[in-house]
């Protein structure tokens, strides 16, 4: 019998237009594998909310295996010495995988590659991070010039369809998920996230119809947190239930502000890419290295009211009970949440990277990174530090009210002229007001021009 071939899976867990697997099934009997290997990523091993989000992923896959006379294998370890561990065992003569470019995975491909075939597909962006390059060759560093050049140069993005899969003569020894312990257990935390998600390839394709067919108003509902104006896509786009291609060809017959606003997302998320890849240690840095002397605060308080949804900010606090309750943050309100530890509290931009990295089920190495250094003006492509979101001003352009009564519930009968920012007695107190956290913030900036 031919000689079988293991597919690495990560951040790519479908079967449609999957590029590896796609491959591996012309080869030969495949054997698809994820090894979890909590060493490599250092101080940024999956979080709490991507491990309950990768459970049940993992969980829908290895049942979609199953169904077409396939399994998924599970090994837990270093991801090298287990794949070529793997490959002795069931005399592979190849390995499949699709590129990913964090940085650990980086050094991991090449160390795969000293030691075994490895065939590298691309298959998670719209083009190759690193293929798109200014007319001096470089890596673009700036978001408009980067999604121009992108849109010329983007191929077809026709889906692959899902392979005819064979199984290997004989299947490896295999983890059980459930030892794993990926969710959680006392206190259960993921209550929210039950309801809020279905975690999986068909539930991720279901979502992809319902935003299509509303992706003409996008542009206009993507800033309502009040009403569900988001694709909602983020989580099915990290994991791989959901390939970028499949997403972009989806939408290819519709046009329109709403349609076009979301590509430029999708190239967004290229972009960040793209950043990660030039700069590795842009999750831990300031790209703007004057930012290493800002004279930051760390008051412990004032991060755990944050944290909590606690700071007497309704939008604010509606946003991070959101984010605790369901694994998720309405886009605009990550950027009020984000200005507000960073501008109003002073808090260095790495605590709040540090906090969404363990709390979402969408962190997403550069798209968390490059956001959190665009909110505090430290990165790449950035705004400038002295912009300075007001929580208020935002709730009340947005028309957050309903968004707020949802996730602070004490809050609930307030009616619309008090909701943004509730009389003193009614809600607790802020923790800082608007005015005096902005001529903090600018003091601050301007210690740090002077020296």
């Amino acid at each position: 019998m031919t000689a079988p071939q293991i597919v690495w899976l990560r951040r790519d867990l479908r079967l449609v237009d999957q590029p590896a697997l796609f491959a591996a099934a012309e080869s030969g009997p495949v054997i698809p594998v994820y090894v979890l290997d909590d060493e490599r990523p250092g101080e940024h091993r999956m979080g709490g909310a991507q491990r309950w989000w990768l459970h049940h992923s993992l969980a829908s896959l290895d049942r979609s295996l199953r169904e077409r006379g396939s399994r998924l294998v599970l090994r837990r370890g270093d991801a090298v010495q287990e794949l070529c561990r793997l490959a002795e065992e069931t005399g592979a003569k190849g390995i499949h995988a699709l590129h990913h470019y964090e940085p650990w995975w980086r050094k991991a491909e090449s160390e795969l590659a000293g030691r075994f075939e490895l065939h590298l597909h691309d298959g998670n962006y719209l083009v190759p991070p690193g293929t798109v390059r200014t007319g001096a060759g470089e890596l673009y560093r700036i978001y408009t010039p980067f999604a121009k050049a992108l849109r010329r140069e983007l191929p077809s993005l026709e889906p692959l369809p899902e392979p005819q899969l064979t199984a290997p003569a004989k299947w490896p020894r295999s983890d059980r998920l459930e030892d794993w312990r990926l969710l959680p257990t006392t206190p259960d935390w993921a209550g929210g996230f039950v309801e809020a998600w279905t975690p999986g390839e068909n539930a991720a394709k279901a979502q992809l119809e319902q935003f299509a067919d509303h992706a003409d108003r996008y542009a206009d509902e993507r800033n309502l947190p009040s009403i569900e104006g988001s694709s909602r896509l983020s989580p099915r786009l990290h994991w791989g239930e959901l390939s970028v291609g499949q997403v972009w060809h989806a939408l290819a017959d519709r046009s329109g502000a709403g349609v076009d606003t979301f590509r430029g997302e999708l190239i967004w998320r290229d972009f960040t890419q793209n950043v990660i890849l030039a700069f590795p240690d842009y999750q831990t840095r300031n790209y703007g290295e004057a930012f290493d002397r800002f004279p930051w605060r760390y008051d412990k308080g004032e991060i755990r009211a944050w944290r909590q949804g606690r700071t007497g900010y309704p939008i604010v606090d509606a946003g991070m009970r959101q984010l605790w309750q369901s694994g998720w943050l309405h886009n605009r309100v990550r950027m009020i949440v984000a200005s507000f530890l960073i501008k109003h509290l002073l808090v260095d931009w790495r605590v709040g990277e540090r906090w969404f990295w363990d709390t979402l089920v969408d962190a997403d190495c550069g798209n968390n990174a490059v956001n959190w250094q665009w909110v505090s003006g430290t990165g790449v492509d950035t705004q400038l530090f002295t912009r300075i979101m007001a929580p208020l001003t935002q709730s009340v352009k947005f028309d957050a009210g309903d968004y707020i009564r949802r996730w602070v519930p004490e809050l609930a009968d307030v009616p619309d002229r008090l909701i943004h920012d509730p009389p003193a007695g009614t809600y607790i107190p802020k923790i800082i007001g608007h005015r005096e956290g902005r001529e903090r913030a600018l003091a601050a900036y301007r210690q740090l021009r002077t020296g």
